[in-house]
């Protein structure tokens, strides 16, 4: 069976679930794709409010599969970089897509699962869960933006200690660095991602697309500019017939429904 990307719904949070349970959930081109595809038909609907991203079974992912690498080393290199493209293309996806994306991880998140789950804007990790930059121990570099979120998520020694000598992390110590955002026993990623996902849903789609948006800008924006953009996102935000529902439901005391 190859590698493909399973999409079910639990109200209104879609969930996309690894599924290569052959090669530990290993990554793959048609992954990707659907994961574009999916994201892009998510971001359109009114009904799907948040993505939860989750490993089929007791792991998230493996990373890349090994034996398509090393075949891959017989094709030309431009087969490979088309392949690195397409696993880009659902990274930079899930960046920018408006809504809350959360990885609920079980077991090993290794290499390129690794930096999919840094990718996520929420992370929620069974205790048990180790992550693993996995590629200097095959001689391999880094993909899928794990080296840009680890230095931006991490000290750098600790970002150099992980890509260089490739040992595995804790989901504890990850969590202890502000990387995981809640831990939960095992077995109870999905679930406890479902939580939280239910309580993104709740909050007006329009703020929490502003909130993602300020964030991304923030890592490259002078002060300067920041604050620009969070004028123009506040003014677009209060005039928002959102903010009309909250505010009043606030003054009230009463639980806002958005739209």
């Amino acid at each position: 069976m190859s590698a493909q990307l399973l999409s079910t719904s639990e109200g209104a949070t879609l969930i996309l679930t690894l599924s290569n349970p052959e090669h530990r959930n290993a990554l793959g081109p048609e992954m990707y794709a659907a994961g574009v595809e999916a994201l892009s038909v998510a971001e359109s609907s009114a009904e799907i409010k948040s993505v939860i991203i989750t490993g089929e079974g007791e792991l998230f992912s493996a990373g890349g599969n090994l034996q398509r690498l090393n075949n891959n080393r017989q094709l030309p290199p431009e087969h490979q970089a088309q392949s690195i493209e397409g696993l880009h293309n659902w990274i930079e996806a899930i960046r920018t897509f408006p809504k809350p994306v959360i990885a609920a991880v079980e077991g090993p998140a290794a290499g390129a699962g690794f930096s999919l789950t840094l990718a996520c804007d929420l992370i929620v990790a069974a205790r048990n869960s180790v992550f693993v930059m996995a590629y200097s121990n095959i001689a391999l570099s880094p993909d899928g933006g794990g080296t840009w979120s680890l230095a931006r998520s991490v000290p750098r020694q600790l970002a150099t200690e992980l890509l260089m000598l490739g040992e595995r992390i804790q989901a504890e110590r990850l969590h202890q660095l502000g990387v995981v955002n809640t831990l939960c026993e095992p077995g109870q990623a999905l679930g406890t991602a479902l939580t939280m996902a239910q309580l993104l849903n709740q909050k007006a789609h329009n703020a929490l697309a502003s909130i993602k948006e300020l964030i991304n800008e923030a890592d490259a924006a002078s002060l300067n500019h920041q604050l620009a953009l969070e004028r123009d996102h506040f003014v677009k935000n209060l005039h928002h017939v959102n903010a009309g529902i909250g505010i009043s439901a606030f003054l009230n005391k009463e639980k806002p429904r958005y739209e």
